[in-house]
């Protein structure tokens, strides 16, 4: 009898795993192939490409000024003090102050753990002073961030765990525990709870409504911004791509997205078989009916898991992951 039951919980068990594999399969969407859509006006970007695979090359921050008629990548200087060595940043965000006082935060994961890097970019010198570095017990797994103030923003955590194993299981047993923390140096505390993979987030022209790409449950969240800083969900537009950073164009309010049609092929790289990219433009996103509208799609052959798109005054800049930078003219 004995041998009954546990051969009935090892069914069981196989079971719930071979349920749990075939849904996160779902959720990359690993049997996803796209289209080529191209943009008549591109070139790749001199200075940006793949390095290495591996975590502890330092990472380092990029500017283009696409005012200018040919614009090029310009990695600015840090000021010394601040640990180059292992500077691993991930998600960025500027906040520009009444005095005009540019400050960039910068999600850093310096051996693998979790910080925000707060600079004040110095315009005439084309550097960055580092100003003070933020760790804390609800920011396990930060990924990306939008400053709302000198020393204030909101960030995503991807996962609830920092340990590499139990975020694993947490992905694979779709657990939801991914959630939006608000942070200010009077008060730290989680606003928006109940994610599959929180990734990317933005804030409207307006300021209102904060936007949160939940990369694993391919959707756009919108959340209300309330006067004590909370976040309300009002709308959740679901999509048909693993939605990664998002950005506004400021003038229209849209926004831009960086997508991975097939999210395994981005986790399980094969040079042979290569991730695609995916750019989406939303409009009117708290409109009944949104405009989702496909600008860009590539199967890898020349942009390899897009990232993040902006755009500015009629000029598109694709990152990538881990590969090369896109700049196109619209």
């Amino acid at each position: 009898m004995g041998k009954l039951v546990t051969l009935g919980l090892l069914g069981i068990a196989l079971a719930l795993l071979g349920e749990r594999l075939l849904a996160l399969r779902n959720r990359l969407k690993a049997s996803r192939e796209i289209e080529s859509i191209d943009l008549p006006n591109c070139h790749l970007i001199k200075g940006i490409g793949l390095h290495s695979f591996a975590p502890d090359k330092p990472g380092g921050i990029l500017m283009m000024d696409l005012n200018e008629e040919k614009p090029r990548a310009l990695e600015l200087r840090i000021s010394r003090g601040f640990d180059l060595a292992s500077f691993n940043p991930h998600g960025i965000s500027t906040f520009i102050d009444n005095d005009n006082t540019v400050y960039l935060f910068v999600v850093n994961h310096p051996e693998f753990k979790n910080t925000v890097e707060i600079f004040k970019f110095e315009e005439e010198e084309n550097s960055l002073l580092h100003l003070k570095t933020i760790k804390h017990e609800l920011l396990p797994s930060t990924n990306d961030i939008i400053a709302i103030g000198p020393t204030h923003f909101y960030a995503t955590n991807d996962h609830y765990f920092s340990d590499p194993f139990l975020k694993y299981l947490e992905t694979y047993l779709n657990l939801h525990w991914a959630n939006v923390v608000y942070y200010s140096p009077k008060e730290v505390k989680v606003v928006a709870e109940g994610f599959d993979s929180a990734n990317g987030i933005t804030i409207s022209p307006d300021k209102k409504n904060i936007y949160v790409a939940d990369i694993l449950a391919h959707e756009i969240h919108v959340l209300e911004k309330q006067p004590d800083m909370n976040l309300t969900q009002s709308k959740v537009l679901p999509l048909d791509t693993l939605v990664d950073n998002l950005s506004i164009e400021p003038l229209s309010g849209d926004i831009w997205a960086g997508c991975h049609p097939n999210g395994q092929k981005l986790f399980v790289y094969d040079p042979n078989n290569p991730p695609s990219s995916e750019v989406l433009r939303i409009q009117n996103i708290l409109s009944e009916k949104p405009t989702v509208t496909t600008v860009y799609a590539n199967n890898g052959s020349v942009l390899q898991g897009s990232s993040v798109a902006s755009v500015y005054n009629g000029k598109l800049l694709i990152g990538t992951l881990y590969h090369r930078a896109l700049y196109c003219e619209l």
